[in-house]
């Protein structure tokens, strides 16, 4: 592979190129728009293009795409060749500063919620400088991809990654008001760093070529249980084989090519299972290498005869794919508000910074679970090997004994502050060694920042971050006003009056213990209130309850029509996941198993005539026979039982009705089917079975 620095980020427009092609002007003010959030000067565009154009041409590109996030998986893209007629009449090559700012895809064909029309069609997208422009090297072709926002005609965001900036100016904007009345006149911009670890399986493409399920909804619908599966425990951080360590530097040669700095990588704890996790950088650029990066891995896979399944829950039984959100606030000093230090205010600054997120979430953790929701992860949320759907904090066993210290203090003297100080100052020499890491807490505190480990492994991680920055920015707006309140002459001995009580009110959304037991989630829904709800449909609705809508749209991250409309796109997202599903095992079961289970029947019918014939008994025989015949029925019965519901739900045409009746009674009757069908998979030769069984599909992959 070479030197890491010499392949690392040669198809990005970074500063270097820009610093070499643009004029002192230009560069100067872009950098300033990128790093401090400064308006973006429109008089610099054309030198802008000029500089992008000259620099993908040389490298090879013969097209350029505005690159966006629709409301869906993954991103899009419209790709124009730098082509144009010159005054003559003859071709150019020409890529205009119109052109950089702007382009039109179709807005009606994206999902909406109904706020483009089929008739209505413009969308626009419009360039996003916080990340940089990018060559894609893909098919023989090369094009400049300009990271983009879409938003509708009428000035609506229309996509994930508008929402995901607003949060981050909401968050800005109260943290440094907070910062100003703690006497910091320092900061200027606050910033959001996020890493986002990936999980996701790597499978044989020969043996996901025969399965429709896993080639179609990403999931086996079908599958009995394993011998062996993860019982060993001896895949998590085991010696990784070389065909998969091939396909982990081919991915990390071309993830450098991006400027992706990924960095860690090992096997996870289900067969065939795997992590890729990067350094942070700011968020909404890890957003978006973590989404070239799920492309990039589809891509590096195929090329090595392997599929990506990012999936969270590709096989029953087994460990699902989370992503876990590493996330932290800092300013453009450097500092991180999430570490104590040796001064005083900061550490008066990282006090508040917990409770400001304590608050959030007490207040507002719905919107939270909401935004980790979807078809795929609810197979993972509150399984055994992930967090539950009720969201709740941990900070360790350290950290919590100096926040109930401060709870029970009754005066803030000096003495008392520089003691609180004191104890923080030794938190991060000592926080890794005072308790283990709490892997079942959804949102757990680890050192210096906060880790999400409820986001699915397919997800877009803008949502997260979004919610995640609007709570944490509601907290601190809770937090001003009251200290304004408070007019005291102490700021210190203000600030830790007021997180006595922050602490009091918000203590039930702390938890240490065990999340993933019976009585926790007795616990947090009878006795501390914690938001819960069953299903993925009822988590949506959320987003549209009078609190939420408040917050959301006094911050200016959603509009209320934004937030309807966002709701529905959801909605009608989990029923057509949904839908899919339950037709794609409707007809496995016609084209796949029936079949196999009839040619069983044949053989062992053929098997008992001959031993009828010899004078033998055949018991043996005629009892299997009746067996397979019995849950042959079976399957048919249920087959037929799922095929009227689905013509029957496909009817109801309220979007809440029809995915809360997929979320429950659709969900049980697949799940009543695939009790039979892979029961009677154990029972049929494996040369008969049509499906790849799930040996076959998790052996390891050797070369």
């Amino acid at each position: 592979m070479g030197k890491i620095t010499e392949l690392y980020g040669e198809l990005v427009f970074d500063k270097k190129e820009m610093r070499n092609r643009l004029s002192p002007t230009s560069y100067e003010i872009l950098i300033n728009a990128i790093e401090n959030r400064d308006p973006l000067d429109i008089s610099i565009a054309e030198d802008v293009a000029r500089a992008m154009k000259d620099w993908a041409i040389e490298n090879g590109a013969t097209h350029f795409t505005h690159w966006f996030q629709p409301q869906r998986t993954g991103a899009a893209e419209k790709h124009d060749a730098f082509l144009s007629y010159g005054k003559d009449g003859e071709i150019i090559e020409k890529f205009s500063s119109s052109q950089l700012i702007q382009s039109e895809p179709d807005a009606s064909s994206f999902p909406s919620g109904g706020i483009r029309s089929t008739f209505e069609a413009r969308g626009y997208t419009a360039w996003n400088p916080s990340s940089p422009a990018f060559l894609r090297d893909a098919a023989h072709m090369r094009s400049l991809v300009i990271p983009s926002i879409y938003m509708s005609w009428t000035g609506e965001a229309l996509d994930q990654k508008t929402p995901l900036i607003r949060s981050i100016n909401a968050l800005n904007s109260q943290a440094l008001k907070l910062q100003r009345l703690l006497g910091n006149r320092t900061a200027k911009r606050v910033k959001v760093f996020a890493g986002f670890e990936q999980e996701y399986f790597l499978l044989h493409s020969s043996l996901v070529e025969k399965r429709p399920d896993l080639m179609m909804a990403r999931r086996t619908l079908f599958g009995a249980p394993p011998i062996k599966g993860q019982l060993m425990e001896d895949h998590y951080f085991g010696t990784i084989k070389p065909r998969v360590l091939d396909f982990m530097n081919a991915l990390d040669q071309e993830l450098y090519r991006y400027g992706i700095p990924v960095k860690t990588k090992h096997n996870e704890v289900a067969p065939n299972q795997f992590e890729l996790a990067p350094m942070y950088e700011e968020v909404s650029l890890a957003i978006d290498h973590n989404l070239q990066m799920m492309e990039i891995m589809k891509r590096v896979a195929e090329e090595h005869d392997l599929v990506i399944f990012h999936h969270e829950k590709p096989f029953a039984g087994l460990n699902g794919s989370g992503k876990h959100m590493n996330w932290s606030l800092g300013d453009n000093t450097g500092a991180n508000y999430l570490e104590p230090s040796k001064s005083p205010l900061k550490n008066i600054n990282f006090l508040l910074t917990l409770a400001a997120i304590f608050i959030g979430i007490k207040e507002h953790g719905g919107l939270l679970r909401a935004a980790i929701s979807d078809a795929g992860n609810e197979h993972r949320l509150g399984s055994h090997e992930a967090p539950p759907a009720i969201l709740s904090i941990y900070l360790g066993e350290y950290l919590t004994e100096i926040l109930d210290h401060i709870e029970g203090i009754t005066t803030f003297s000096e003495k008392e502050i520089n003691h609180i100080c004191l104890g923080l100052q030794s938190m991060p020499k000592v926080v890794k060694d005072t308790s283990d890491r709490n892997r079942t807490s959804p949102i757990a505190f680890t050192g210096n920042k906060f880790e999400l480990r409820a986001l699915g492994s397919n997800a877009n991680g803008s949502n997260a971050a979004t919610i995640f920055n609007t709570v944490c920015a509601y907290g601190f707006q809770c937090i001003i006003e009251k200290l304004e309140k408070m007019n005291g002459k102490d700021t210190k001995s203000d600030a830790l009056v007021l997180l006595k009580d922050i602490l009091k009110t918000t203590k039930s959304v702390r938890f240490e213990g065990n999340n993933y037991s019976d009585d926790w989630k007795r616990e947090a829904v009878e006795e501390r209130g914690l938001y819960f709800v069953e299903t993925t449909p009822e988590s949506y609705l959320v987003a549209v309850e009078q609190k939420s809508i408040d917050v959301l749209t006094g911050l200016n991250i959603f509009s209320k029509r934004e937030l309807e409309s966002r709701v529905d796109v959801k909605l009608t997202a989990y029923s057509n996941t949904k839908f899919i599903e339950l037709k794609l095992a409707l007809r496995m079961v016609r084209s796949h198993i029936l079949p196999s289970v009839e040619m069983q029947i044949q053989q062992l019918g053929q098997s008992l005539a001959a031993v009828q014939s010899a004078q033998v008994q055949g018991a043996a025989f005629v009892e299997s026979i009746q067996v397979l015949d019995r849950l042959y029925s079976a399957i048919v019965k249920r087959e037929k039982t799922l095929q009227n519901y689905v013509l029957k739900t496909e009817k109801v045409d309220v979007a809440y009705d029809q995915a809360y009746s997929l979320a429950t009674k659709g969900k049980e009757l697949l799940a009543d089917l695939r009790s039979v069908v892979d029961e009677v998979e154990l029972l049929v030769a494996s040369d008969l079975w049509r499906l790849p069984g799930y040996d076959s599909l998790l052996r390891a992959i050797r070369n």
